[in-house]
């Protein structure tokens, strides 16, 4: 299974302000499919009061991807390691 490292070893990720342990995805909103960035990870999607857009999760053995697809079908995808990962998650009030 993909991990949080291999990811952030393999794409452009900046770290997101404020926010010790999460990652961006450089670019902006894009067509890449959260599947072809964490492969066979299983994949939940969320509608959630506190996101505007579909939010598409991927536990990792070492944190996990959360993606928020827009309306037009991009997606802005973030990589978390274990802490900023569960951080978010409550933040969003998902639980998995």
């Amino acid at each position: 299974m993909t991990t949080v490292a291999e990811l952030l070893a393999a794409h452009a990720w900046r770290a997101i302000p404020g926010c010790p342990g999460r990652f961006v995805l450089r670019g902006g909103p894009q067509p890449l499919e959260p599947a072809a960035l964490v492969g066979e990870a299983p994949l939940r999607a969320f509608r959630v009061a506190a996101a505007p857009d579909q939010v598409l999760v991927a536990e990792l053995p070492d944190g996990g991807l959360i993606s928020y697809r827009r309306a037009d079908g991009r997606c802005i995808h973030t990589l978390n390691t274990a802490e900023g990962f569960r951080r978010k998650l409550t933040q969003l009030g998902i639980e998995l």
